[in-house]
């Protein structure tokens, strides 16, 4: 059994297609799935990528697992499943496809950038001796972090960096150099996701 990925995100343009999966094999790689890696499908836009999962879902291939990855955007109740966040989530309000598992369904909690957090030395190697460690507060939990203080902290600590923090080619350029083993310690949902891929 393999598994394609439909993950949120990726932009418009070639180039951003090419950093979006560079970004995601090397990730999964780094986390020790290189004898199974999933193929990685750019969703673009949160809906589309919801859209695709599904069209897959209704179009089985043997052999292959879909799954949906997106950002959570929101903290995620303790009891609540990924469909169940996604249903709950007004913005979402998702139905999970019949015959569709609990565990076709990931989160990033709450974005993303959430993930770039648990790796201090990756911040301060990637961005230099102008990063603003001030702004990276010491958060007990990361996915508690909403999304925009997340967003914020990033913006503000790189602020005076030569690169500065953005979404494209300099998030995709973390994505592929932080240590998986950082994020999974800091973020369960991260955890989860691998834990299913290593079972495949």
């Amino acid at each position: 059994m393999s598994a394609r990925i439909y993950v949120e995100g990726g932009g418009a343009g070639e180039l951003l297609d090419t950093l979006f999966r560079q970004g995601w094999n090397e990730f999964f790689r780094r986390a020790g799935l290189a004898g199974r890696m999933p193929r990685v499908v750019r969703g673009q836009g949160r809906l589309r990528t919801f859209d695709l999962f599904v069209t897959r879902v209704r179009n089985p291939r043997a052999g292959e697992l879909p799954l949906l990855l997106v950002d959570s955007e929101e903290a995620v109740a303790p009891a609540h499943t990924a469909w169940q966040h996604l249903k709950a989530r007004p913005g979402d309000n998702w139905d999970r496809p019949n015959g569709v598992a609990d565990h076709q369904a990931f989160l990033m909690v709450q974005v993303m950038e959430t993930w770039f957090l648990a790796d201090r030395a990756l911040l301060r190697d990637y961005f230099g001796p102008s990063l603003r460690e001030a702004h990276l507060r010491a958060w007990p939990a990361l996915e508690q972090v909403s999304k925009p203080d997340v967003m914020n902290a990033l913006e503000q600590a790189t602020a005076g960096c030569d690169k500065r923090y953005s979404k494209g080619k300099v998030s995709f350029e973390l994505l592929a150099k932080v240590n998986p083993a950082h994020v999974e310690a800091a973020c369960p949902h991260a955890r989860s996701l691998l834990d299913r891929l290593r079972t495949l």
